[in-house]
C-alpha cells in the first residue's frame, strides 16, 4: 500500500567517490541531510504518514542542507541522520560550519531526516 505525501519539490545529487577514476585523486564521500519539519498539531511524539512536512529552508526559501563527510564519526547513513539531529538541536555545526538557524525550532522526533550519501 502506498500513500501520497504531500511535501516541497527536491532535488538530489549524488555525491560519488572519484577514487575509481583515472588518474584523479579520490574525492572524501559526503553525506547531506534535509529536514523536513513535521507541521501537525501535537507531532512531537513521532511522525504519522497523514502529518504535513515542511523542509527547513534558509530566510531567502532555499533548503537547508546540512553536509557530513564520511569520517570514523559519520559512516554510514544513521550516522549522518544521528549528526543532523544534533545540529538541529543546536549543538555544533555541519563540516561546511553552517549551524542551525536561531528562527526555526529545533529538531523533534516527529520531524523526517532526509540523508543521501555516496551508495544513495
Amino acid at each position: 500500500m502506498t500513500t501520497a505525501v504531500t511535501r516541497p519539490l527536491t532535488v538530489t545529487t549524488r555525491i560519488d567517490d572519484a577514487a575509481d577514476a583515472v588518474d584523479s585523486a579520490p574525492t572524501t564521500a559526503a553525506y547531506t541531510a534535509t529536514v523536513y519539519m513535521n507541521t501537525a498539531p501535537h507531532s512531537f511524539h513521532g511522525h504519522q504518514h497523514h502529518h504535513p512536512l515542511a523542509a527547513a529552508t534558509h530566510p531567502d526559501g532555499s533548503p537547508l542542507r546540512l553536509v557530513f563527510h564520511a569520517s570514523d564519526g559519520i559512516r554510514d547513513h544513521k550516522d549522518a541522520a544521528e549528526a543532523a539531529f544534533e545540529v538541529g538541536n543546536r549543538q555544533g555545526s555541519d563540516d561546511n560550519g553552517q549551524t542551525w538557524p536561531r528562527d526555526i525550532r529545533s529538531v523533534s522526533v516527529g520531524d523526517v531526516i532526509k540523508v543521501t550519501g555516496p551508495d544513495h
